[in-house]
């Protein structure tokens, strides 16, 4: 009888399985290329979790290309939580509307992500790859540098990350003069009663310093009489309310040098409209009489003194609503009657010539017909107290000419309405009529983009976006002003222009033989930039902007 003996295979230590990264490690080169580059909102820890998941031996060849599988979604999910593209709250919040957007206009938006000279780096990028790794493990540096990431932010803020260290350009369209002095002022409130910016820039000290302007804001209001003056002056309030208009904008289209702005008194030069989105942007501007609300707060209720044009209708004013579109894009006019206080009805467009095609396919109606329309009347011929709030839209991303179906040019879309602009101030100035026209931009149109944001995108309020020019004309007076505007190069926003109101509620500004402008312009409210819509805040602190999304942590906003 022959003895046989079993052998059982003894396994293999679990290092013998390591199997690299392999094609993962473009992917995370990839990336760090990005961040090199500053185009991504890159989460360090995430991904080192993620690297540690493709990392981890696995004995069964099965077990590790299941791992490869279930990763594909998860590698695109946090790809695209690295980027600054829009979440998915974002895209909810705002699917509505892009399901109204012309199928021309929806193929523009995407032509507008494909950056050539990026996708030319990819390829230089692969190609690299694809040749040293035949002779260099490329894993081990690409584990290197996430380490290395992740390094930083135990010695400092997540903002540290950015290989060229923190951006250090000095964003002047918001005031960042203006900045400096609060930051220095230290615990002492300047005009405006803006938060002193002392502490570092961590996410905690910016978080406090955002509660802290809030707090404040909510006790800052501009004070209306109860009643006019026995000899007060009837006048009216032209507020001109324009989509996609921002001084960046303005520089792009070559349009700082418009004889429109000859005509104005008063320029605001650091004007925040706080907003990248028209809805929430009129709110604002039709609650100019208290301080800046959050984004959320902006769809309560507010105190009555906040409600511009029902303080002006207290004193006699009667309010009148103008737009050159039908409003229902968006619920745009819903909101501003819901959370702006606006309760008119509509002005009559009926026979008004439509002059462009908006994104969604409805009439946009030519200006001059509608200013036209609002010089004739009755109200305005009476000589009685008006406040007109009138919406403009021809600017607005996707706009198209009637039987064209490519987005119209910006800067010929934006030098007819100047023209016209233009034109209606000079027919309005020899009309006689006293008029404080007020031009106050929703937003800016992100014409030319910048690395968190592609042209036209504006999901996140930048500076570039928000920083709008807004300027003020006297129509009518005795003594009217003389020599280039007053500009106003503190930072500002909705509530100077309720507190000039106020200072010119009499309507004695017209027939005054003397104007002391200085006295008019002086000690306005100052507000500090912070911009906020539904998933974003920027905020100027020190010189500098920062970015938060989703309630993440503080970022430098790329340069």
């Amino acid at each position: 009888m022959t003895n046989s003996s079993t052998t059982t295979a003894t396994p293999l230590p679990l290092w013998q399985y390591w199997r690299g990264l392999s094609g993962w490690n473009f992917y995370f080169l990839l990336k760090f290329g990005l961040l090199w580059a500053g185009y991504l909102n890159f989460h360090p820890l995430l991904n080192l979790v993620f690297m540690a998941f493709l990392l981890m031996p696995l004995p069964r060849v099965r077990l590790h290309r299941l791992r490869h599988w279930i990763a594909l979604p998860i590698g695109f999910g946090l790809f695209w939580h690295d980027t600054w593209l829009p979440g998915p709250e974002s895209m909810m919040s705002q699917g509505s509307e892009v399901a109204g957007f012309s199928a021309d206009y929806l193929l523009d938006l995407v032509t507008r992500f494909i950056n050539w000279q990026m996708i030319g780096g990819v390829f230089v990028l692969l190609v690299a790859w694809l040749f040293l790794s035949q002779w260099i493990r490329v894993t081990v540096f690409v584990v290197a540098i996430m380490i290395w990431l992740n390094m930083l932010t135990l010695t400092g803020p997540a903002f540290n990350l950015w290989p060229g260290g923190q951006p250090t350009t000095t964003v002047t369209t918001t005031g960042g003069g203006a900045a400096a002095t609060v930051a220095a002022a230290g615990d002492t409130p300047v005009v405006g009663d803006m938060p002193a910016q002392t502490a570092p820039p961590t996410s905690e000290n910016l978080n406090a310093y955002l509660a802290s302007f809030y707090a404040s804001e909510e006790k800052r209001q501009s004070t209306f009489p109860a009643q006019l003056p026995a000899d007060a002056q009837p006048f009216d309030l032209l507020v001109i309310n324009i989509c996609s208009l921002s001084w960046d904008d303005v520089e792009a289209a070559g349009l700082m040098s418009h004889p429109l702005w000859s005509h104005f008194d008063i320029v605001f030069k650091h004007f925040n409209s706080a907003t990248a989105y028209s809805g929430p942007a009129a709110i604002r501007l039709l609650r100019a009489s208290c301080g800046q609300p959050s984004h959320k707060n902006l769809y309560q209720q507010a105190n009555n003194q906040c409600y511009l044009f029902d303080n002006l209708a207290k004193l006699g004013f009667t309010q009148q609503l103008m737009m050159d579109h039908n409003g229902e894009f968006g619920g745009f006019l819903k909101e501003i009657r819901d959370n702006g206080g606006v309760q008119v009805p509509l002005m009559d467009q009926s026979g008004l010539p439509p002059v462009l095609l908006a994104f969604d396919g409805s009439p946009i109606y030519d200006d001059t017909a509608v200013l036209n329309r609002w010089m004739a009347s009755d109200n305005v011929k009476q000589g009685q107290r008006t406040a007109t709030f009138y919406n403009l839209l021809p600017l607005h991303d996707g706009n198209h000419y009637p039987g064209d179906r490519k987005t119209a040019d910006y800067k010929l879309r934006a030098q007819k309405l100047f023209d016209e602009l233009d034109a209606f101030f000079t027919q309005l100035e020899k009309s006689g009529r006293k008029v404080m026209v007020v031009m106050v931009p929703e937003h800016g149109a992100a014409l030319k983009g910048d690395k968190m944001q592609v042209s036209g995108l504006r999901d996140i309020p930048s500076p570039s976006i928000t920083n709008v020019p807004t300027a003020i004309k006297f129509v009518g007076m005795k003594t009217p002003h003389q020599g280039v505007p007053i500009e106003i190069n503190q930072p500002s926003s909705f509530l100077a222009v309720s507190e000039l109101v106020t200072r010119v509620l009499d309507g004695k500004i017209f027939t005054e033989d003397s104007v002391n402008w200085q006295q008019l312009t002086s000690n306005l409210p100052q507000t500090a930039p912070v911009s906020e819509n539904a998933n974003a805040i920027v905020l100027q602190y020190q010189n500098k902007p920062y970015v938060r999304l989703n309630g993440g942590d503080w970022v430098p906003y790329p340069q």
